[in-house]
């Protein structure tokens, strides 16, 4: 592969602009074009040109560093070279889980389809067969799953592609038929495929680079990287005049959902508890699972309280959550501790932890299912 692709396609025009201006060229001019090779050459030239297009496009989405900046400039590549009526973006977030997201575009805009699906399994043995860009068709003729499909065949795609990764099918991306022109030809599908080498690869950096940072279980971040972000607060409000805070909570007599309902049930509240945190605080705010049933959020430039406020409503939140279960599970409650922090102490890490367990432990001492600020000694409890 050439080292510098822009080069490569001056290079190549600058040959064919040479060969046009050779006398000899012209003086057989009628000669080479009667036995093809001038069109052999524009031919070559177009494949040039086209593999510019593919490596150039290909390197700007493998160096995007966010799911949206992959996927915004994968739509962009595609959109600008076929034109297709749409683009919808299919893909399973969380390894091991089922639930998908979904993201459509129309004309390089997102936009709402109005589809839903709960899961890319159904697809996983097609594409087993099939692992590349297909017309929507074959997949029509074998899809065993009738309510998939006929959601599918709502959008009326014309070509979907598989994102396959290293632990298998990863998501689909369903395209529309072009605006302009005819159908995909197997050069454009073809294009594609080797489109989706990067598009695929890209994805799977950020997917596997997530999974580092997240506990499986829950989707929420784990213990280091909590660690690790809550470490580089404390050195921020050092240089800074702001206050941040934690908060630590854990789920209360969560043994007896195990002891009484088995290890599934406690995983499904464990779950739901997880969904609640992410819905319930801000995009900036690091929500974890710190290990078994603790969980913590690390709150960015938010004094006590404040912090105080976001705990009651995850208290209150909490409180009302359903965990879907058969039998019906008892309701869930959380008892939480705060710890506020500022450049005033030397803090580190795990000190800010140990003030946080002091605050939970005092909540799960005054009866559950409330909230307590640590203050010095715990003498005097606000909660």
């Amino acid at each position: 592969m050439p080292k510098n692709p822009q080069k490569s396609e001056k290079q190549g025009a600058k040959f064919t602009d040479d060969i046009y201006a050779d006398p000899k060229i012209i003086e057989y001019y009628s000669l080479l074009e009667e036995i093809g090779v001038l069109s052999r050459i524009d031919k070559l030239n177009k494949q040039i040109h086209s593999y510019h297009e593919l490596v150039t496009g290909g390197l700007d989405i493998i160096n995007r560093t966010s799911l949206d900046a992959i996927i915004d400039a994968a739509v962009f590549r595609i959109s600008g070279h076929f034109m297709p009526s749409f683009i919808t973006f299919m893909w399973k977030p969380i390894q091991n889980r089922d639930e998908i997201t979904i993201k459509s575009y129309q004309n390089c805009h997102l936009t709402d389809l109005a589809i839903k699906l709960h899961s890319i399994t159904p697809f996983e043995s097609f594409f087993e067969r099939h692992p590349h860009p297909v017309n929507f068709s074959l997949l029509a003729a074998e899809l065993d799953d009738q309510n998939v499909l006929e959601t599918l065949e709502k959008l009326k795609p014309e070509i979907i592609v598989p994102i396959v990764g290293g632990f298998g099918l990863y998501g689909i991306i369903l395209m529309g038929q072009k605006i302009v022109g005819d159908s995909f030809s197997n050069e454009e599908i073809l294009f594609i495929e080797q489109l989706m080498a990067f598009i695929t690869q890209a994805i799977m950096n950020y997917l596997n680079y997530q999974h580092s940072l997240r506990d499986v279980k829950t989707g929420l971040y784990n213990h280091g990287f909590f660690i690790h972000r809550l470490g580089e607060e404390i050195s921020r409000t050092r240089r800074g005049s702001f206050t941040s805070s934690v908060i630590v909570m854990d789920v209360d007599k969560f043994k007896n959902f195990n002891d009484a309902f088995g290890h599934l049930a406690g995983d499904k509240v464990l779950e739901a508890l997880a969904i609640t945190l992410k819905q319930t605080v801000r995009g900036e705010d690091i929500p974890s699972r710190f290990g078994g049933e603790e969980f913590t959020v690390l709150l960015p430039d938010t004094g006590k309280e404040a912090a105080w406020a976001v705990s009651e409503r995850l208290r209150n939140a909490v409180e009302v959550m359903k965990v879907p279960w058969d039998p019906p599970l008892p309701q869930v409650t959380i008892s939480l501790g705060i710890c506020s922090f500022d450049h005033r102490e030397q803090l580190n890490a795990d000190s800010v932890i140990q003030r946080a367990d002091a605050a939970l432990y005092v909540s799960k001492q005054r009866g559950r299912n409330r909230s307590t600020v640590w203050n010095p000694g715990m003498g005097h409890v606000e909660g």
